[in-house]
C-alpha cells in the first residue's frame, strides 16, 4: 500500500513564518550593543560542534522515552558525568533540550529531530556537518574566497567526489546525511507539482530512486527511468521494491556528463545542477536538450536564491557548494540564463514550504 501523503502547510503560511523570524532575528541583533551581537554570530561553530558530539553521543536517543537527569544520561553513553551535565546545559541555551526545576532534562521539538528514529531526523545531517573532515573545509574558507576554488581539492588533492571513493567511512556519513536531507524534502517539494499526465519519466542523478518512487505513486499511468552511475543505481531496488514502483521502471547505469537515456516527457534532476558549474550544467542539460520528447518538461528541484539577500539558508549552501564542488547555488534569473541557452524556456518557479523550490522549463 503507498504511504498516505504528509499533509504540509500552505506555501503562504510558511513563507509568512519565516518572515516574522527573519524580522524577530533582526530585532535582536539590532537591539543589542554590536559587538555582543557578533559574539554570538561568531560561536555559531561551537553550537554545531555541541549539536555533533549530542549526536555521535546519541543524547537525544537516551532522552526519547522521558526527561532524564544528567548523570544517568552520563552512565548510559559511558561519559563523565559532568562533561555530560555542561553539554546538556549548552544545549538547553541552544532550544535542543529544556531544564525542569527537578534538574532533568528533556527534549524540545529541536532536540526530537536530533533523535535517530524520528520522522524527518536530521541526525545523520549534524554528523556530517559537524564532521571533522567538514571541519577542515571550512575552516578553509579563507582559501576558496580567495582563489575562488574548493578547499576540498586542496586538502585532499583531489576533487570531492573522487575523495569519497577513498574514504569508505566518510563516504558512509555523506550518503546517510543526503538521504536524511532527501527525507525533509522529497514528499512536500514534489506535492507542490502536478506529475498527472506524464509518460515517462526519467529520473537523472536520481540516486537509488526515492525521487522517482514519489513521483510514480503520483502519477500511476507513467513508467520511469532511474539513471545515475552504475555504482549507484545497483542499490536501488530494495527502496524501489519496498516503494511498489518497481514493475513500471528501467534501471539504467551512465554518466550524464556524456548522456542520458531518450524519450522521456518528462526530465527530473534534485540538487543536481547546483553541484557544477556553469560550463558543465550546460553539457548535462544540452544532454538533456538531445534526450528529451518534443515539448517535453525538464523540472529541476533546487533552492532558488533571492535576487537581494535574504536569511534564507541558500547563502549559506552557496557556499557550501563553493568549499566542497564547483557548484553554486543560483536565482531565478541564473537558472533562466542557464536554461535558455541550452535549449529551454523557464516557464514558471514554485516555491514550496521546503528550501527546495520546484523550476519548470520546456524544451523550445
Amino acid at each position: 500500500m503507498s504511504p498516505t501523503p504528509k499533509r504540509v502547510p500552505p506555501v503562504r503560511l510558511i513563507k509568512a513564518v519565516e518572515r516574522v523570524r527573519a524580522g524577530l532575528q533582526r530585532l535582536h541583533r539590532s537591539s543589542a550593543p554590536g559587538n555582543i551581537a557578533l559574539l554570538e554570530l561568531a560561536t555559531g561553530a561551537w553550537t554545531t560542534q555541541v549539536l555533533y558530539v549530542a549526536a555521535k553521543l546519541g543524547i537525544a536517543d537516551r532522552l526519547a522515552g522521558g526527561p532524564a537527569h544528567a548523570e544517568k544520561v552520563a552512565e548510559q553513553i559511558g561519559a563523565d558525568p559532568d562533561a555530560v551535565y555542561r553539554l546538556m546545559r549548552a544545549m538547553t541555551s541552544r532550544g535542543v533540550l529544556r531544564e525542569g526545576r527537578d534538574g532533568r532534562f528533556a527534549l524540545t521539538p529541536v532536540g526530537e529531530a536530533l533523535r535517530s528514529d524520528s520522522e524527518g531526523s536530521l541526525r545523520d545531517m549534524v554528523l556530517f556537518i559537524g564532521h571533522p573532515s567538514r571541519w577542515a573545509d571550512w575552516g578553509s574558507l579563507l582559501y576558496s574566497v580567495q582563489t575562488g576554488e574548493p578547499a576540498s581539492d586542496k586538502l585532499r588533492g583531489m576533487p570531492f567526489w573522487d575523495y569519497l571513493d577513498t574514504d569508505p567511512d566518510f563516504a558512509a556519513v555523506f550518503n546517510k546525511a543526503m538521504t536524511a536531507a532527501s527525507g525533509l524534502s522529497n514528499d512536500v517539494a514534489l506535492q507542490a507539482y502536478d506529475f498527472i499526465g506524464a509518460r515517462l519519466v526519467v529520473d537523472v542523478g536520481g540516486g537509488h530512486g526515492a525521487v522517482l518512487s514519489t513521483i510514480l505513486r503520483a502519477a500511476p499511468a507513467a513508467n520511469g527511468i532511474l539513471y545515475d552511475l552504475p555504482a549507484v543505481v545497483a542499490g536501488a531496488a530494495p527502496l524501489l521494491e519496498e516503494a511498489g514502483v518497481a514493475g513500471r521502471v528501467t534501471v539504467t547505469g551512465g554518466s550524464f556528463l556524456e548522456s542520458v537515456p531518450a524519450g522521456g516527457d518528462v526530465y527530473v534532476m534534485k540538487n543536481i545542477i547546483h553541484d557544477w558549474s556553469d560550463a558543465d550544467s550546460t553539457t548535462i542539460l544540452r544532454n538533456i536538450r538531445t534526450a528529451i520528447a518534443d515539448g517535453g518538461r525538464l523540472i529541476l528541484l533546487e533552492m532558488v536564491l533571492p535576487e537581494r539577500a535574504s536569511s534564507f539558508i541558500g547563502h549559506m549552501l552557496d557556499l557550501e557548494m563553493l568549499i566542497t564542488l564547483h557548484g553554486k547555488e543560483r536565482t531565478r534569473a541564473q537558472y533562466s540564463q542557464l536554461l535558455g541557452a541550452t535549449g529551454f524556456q523557464l516557464t514558471r518557479v514554485i516555491p514550496t514550504v521546503s528550501p527546495l523550490s520546484v523550476i519548470e522549463a520546456r524544451a523550445v
